[in-house]
């Protein structure tokens, strides 16, 4: 059973959600937060599976509390949630450890789908978005792509500790493609692409692929077209 925690401050909003996860059999809605400081307290307290957090709230917003709730070191994955599909806030809380993000006006399946996907330890992020996200990224860091990045000594260690057909298999990643189109690119089995990123998201200790692209950026194996 997967559970969830919704985290939204319009009452509408979140009894929406209820009923819609509360008739999936293998969903369970655990608690309700109207606003991210008692989203915090409530995930520390109910160890849900998936946070379903609304972005935009007053006081503590979500990206705060995904911050937050990720930092304490939670076993809980965050799945954010944004009006637009480029808000200007969804990046940062990718940065802040969110496990991906969905449209409040996604289809209801798609919700549902992207829920189990998380609790699973996937992203929830398709590699079309993820080129969406790293062009909003990228115009609004255009100091990124005229210098050499400033590594953190974690990041060296972390970029040291990979192989050359790893630091490949990234910059890939990076730029927004699937594991098969990796895999014709390089020449080689959908299987063995999966085990390199898997051997990869374990190298630079993140949870999924969405932060292992933000980690290619930061270090520099990956630049905009």
């Amino acid at each position: 059973m997967t559970t969830v925690l919704i985290v939204d401050d319009q009452t509408l909003q979140r009894l929406g959600f209820r009923m819609l996860l509360e008739a999936q059999p293998d969903i369970s809605v655990v608690g309700e937060a109207s606003q991210g400081q008692e989203a915090v307290r409530l995930t520390a307290e109910l160890r849900p599976d998936v946070v379903l957090m609304d972005i935009r709230m007053p006081n503590v917003n979500g990206i705060e509390a995904t911050r937050r709730i990720v930092e304490s070191g939670s076993r809980s994955r965050v799945l954010v949630l944004t009006t637009f599909d480029l808000d200007e806030y969804a990046y940062e809380a990718l940065r802040a450890g969110a496990a991906g993000f969905f449209l409040k006006d996604a289809r209801p399946e798609e919700l549902v789908v992207g829920i189990r996907a998380v609790a699973a330890g996937d992203s929830v992020i398709s590699p079309s978005l993820t080129r969406r996200l790293i062009d909003a990224f990228t115009t609004s860091h255009p100091q990124r792509t005229s210098s050499a990045p400033v590594l953190r000594p974690g990041q060296r260690r972390q970029l040291a500790a990979l192989t050359e057909r790893e630091r490949e298999v990234l910059a890939a990643v990076a730029t927004g493609w699937s594991n098969a189109e990796i895999a014709a690119h390089l020449h080689l089995a959908e299987s063995t692409v999966k085990s390199h990123v898997s051997r990869i998201l374990a190298k630079i200790d993140v949870r999924d692929r969405v932060q292992a692209v933000i980690f290619a950026y930061d270090v520099g194996l990956a630049r905009p077209q």
